[in-house]
Order: C-alpha cells, then structure tokens, then sequence
C-alpha cells in the first residue's frame, strides 16, 4: 500500500474474515459508488464497474454473501445496496489503496500552512483540513503541561496578583493569574523571566517543573528561590489536562449531501461541542502511532452514528502530543484524505521541533 502517510488501519470491533476476490472486487464497487454518489448501488452499476465480466446475477449472489456477513445493507425493498460500518471497516482493512501525495500537493499544503499569518497555527491547520478535504477538520494542541516554551512573562496586576504569560514554540499564548503579594516589583519579575526563559526555553512545562524541583535544594539566592516557588504555583495538575479542540470552520460540511438535513447537521455539532467527550475517543482510536480510521459505529455514541474520523498524532517525538484530522460521513474518500492529514501532521510535527 503506497503511502507517505504512516496509515495503519485501527479495528475498534470485531473485523470481518477475509474476503475472496470477488467478494474484494464487488464491495470495492459498491463503496467507490456510494462515496461518491451517496445513493444505493444497484447490481446493473456494479456488474459494469467490475474489471470482469460478471452476470448481473452472480453479482446479486456475491452481494447476498456479502449482506449475510453484515457487510452491506440494502435501505430500501427496492434499492440497491450501500455498504454496513463494518462493510467500511473491511474495505479499510483489506482493499483500502492509499495514494502518495505529489511533490507539488506537499509543497502548496506547506506554503498555505506557512502563510497564514492571522490565524493561529492550530487554526490555519483546521481550515486546511476542512478546505482540502472538504470534511470538519480539526487540531487539538498538546495538554498544557506538555507545551514546549519558547518565552513567558510576568506581569504585576495588583499587590496580590500577578499574572503569567506563556507561549509555546508553536505561537500558542497561556495566562494564568496567580496569587503573589508584592509592589513594585515588576522589574524583579522581568529579571526573573528572562533567567528562566534562558535556562529553560525549548522544555515542556512538565521537564521544567520536574528540573526546578530537581534543583530546588541548590538554589541559594532570593530570586531563585522565588522563581522555584513561582513555577511551583503554575497550574500543573488538574488544570494541565485542559486541552482545546480547534475547528476552523463547519461550512465545509454543507458540501455533503448527509448533512443537508438540519436535524442531522445539529447532531453532529452537539456532539463536536462534546469537546471532553470527543477527545477521549480520539484518544482511544489513537493508543498507537500512524493515521486511523474509526466508524463512529464502532465508538458507541449514538450521536456519531454514521460518522468516520480520520485523525493522528502529531509533536516532538517523544512526548505527548496533540491530535489532528477530520470528521465527515462513513462514506468519505479515505485514499485521498488519509495522505493529506498525514502530511498537515508531519508539518505541525516539523513546527513542534523547530
């Protein structure tokens, strides 16, 4: 299977035998044919799909062979057929060809990401996804505690207060207010950002905090040990699990004949605004590397229920990262979107590190 993806199929159910070749050949019709009319398949359009020569017929028995291992259905008494969520599952595990990006596709996904300059980068990401797949793209950036720092600030709000600016390596600005009694100090603050900018940029808060604590019986001077005590403060714990998810834009999803019904449409909104609920699946989809597919069937949420995700990893090898992908109709071309989210990953990977 070509591709400069690092796809993996990840099965969250039980995944159907190994289909025969012409068990292979007919359901690869039937799927190439509803994705992209979104419309049953009769047997007449998949006998003139096949590169043999099949009898409308044994097409009509491979499709009862099929349907009797759940692998397609048929929606209506006289429809043709439309293939099950386990039906994708098996298209994806075993006929799935995923095509390598052009030299010229990466280098217009590069400049694109490269050239947004208003958006953040999470968002200029989303939106790319969304616009190149025409799909829900979205970015959800590393937890807070595994941000990499690339410089922060302190800055003195009120003799009880002082505030703390953070900002990653990839452009992402945290604020904490923290309580911290003092007056006319902000120069004493400044200073004590910039040591711990020199000392410590290019860290994840977690290695900071871990190194500080690590060092905190050497440290002998004043600010120093106002600076260990500052870091200590940081909202490390139950707030460090906060974890945003980005979606640019659900304009794109009005392209898909799915969810031109508005009832359908709000659905799949409620359960994005599910932000907690929505990244503990991904989290389950993607316990390992690589790009993964997973049928919103397969999750047990009602409210996904004719949904596919295609999503990954992406940050600095090593450490917990964040999530990137897209979110559309089980029907959706994987061939051409798997690369393309593979690629956005490997670019905000390369950002991460730089």
């Amino acid at each position: 299977m070509p591709t400069n993806s690092g796809f993996k199929s990840q099965t969250l159910v039980t995944a159907p035998g190994l289909l025969s070749d012409r068990q292979g050949r007919v359901l690869r019709a039937v799927v190439s044919c509803f994705v992209g009319e979104a419309a049953p398949v009769s047997s007449d359009t998949i006998a003139s799909l096949l590169p043999m020569h099949l009898s409308p017929q044994s097409v009509r028995n491979t499709l009862a062979e099929l349907a009797d291992s759940g692998l397609v259905d048929k929606p209506h008494r006289s429809a043709g057929r439309v293939p099950t969520a386990l039906g994708m599952r098996a298209f994806v595990d075993q006929l799935l060809a995923v095509r390598e990006l052009g030299n010229h596709e990466k280098r217009d996904l590069e400049g694109q990401l490269d050239d947004s300059a208003s958006a953040s980068r999470d968002e200029s990401a989303s939106r790319l996804l969304s616009e190149r797949t025409r799909l829900l793209g979205f970015v959800a950036p590393p937890r807070l505690e595994e941000v990499v720092l690339r410089h922060l600030s302190f800055v003195r709000l009120s003799s009880e207060r002082m505030l703390a600016v953070l900002v990653s390596q990839s452009g992402r600005a945290y604020q904490r207010v923290l309580e911290h009694p003092g007056q006319g100090d902000q120069g004493e603050l400044d200073r004590m950002a910039a040591s711990l900018c020199e000392r410590l940029a290019g860290s994840t808060l977690r290695e900071i905090r871990s190194r500080l604590l690590a060092e905190a019986a050497a440290l002998r001077t004043r600010a120093d040990l106002l600076l260990e005590r500052v870091v200590r403060e940081l909202p490390l714990g139950a707030d460090a699990n906060e974890q945003d998810l980005v979606i640019a834009t659900r304009l794109a999803l009005l392209d898909q004949p799915e969810f031109q019904d508005p009832e359908r449409f709000r659905a799949l909104v409620r359960a994005v605004e599910d932000k907690e609920r929505l990244l503990a699946l991904l989290d389950q989809v993607l316990e390992a590397t690589g790009v993964r597919v997973a049928f919103g069937a397969e999750l047990g949420d009602e409210g996904l229920e004719g949904l596919a995700f295609v999503a990954t990893r992406y940050g600095r090898p090593g450490s917990q990262s964040g999530t990137l992908g897209v979110i559309g109709p089980r029907r959706m071309d994987f061939a051409r979107v798997i690369p393309v989210v593979g690629y956005v990953s490997l670019l905000l990977s390369e950002q991460a590190r730089a």
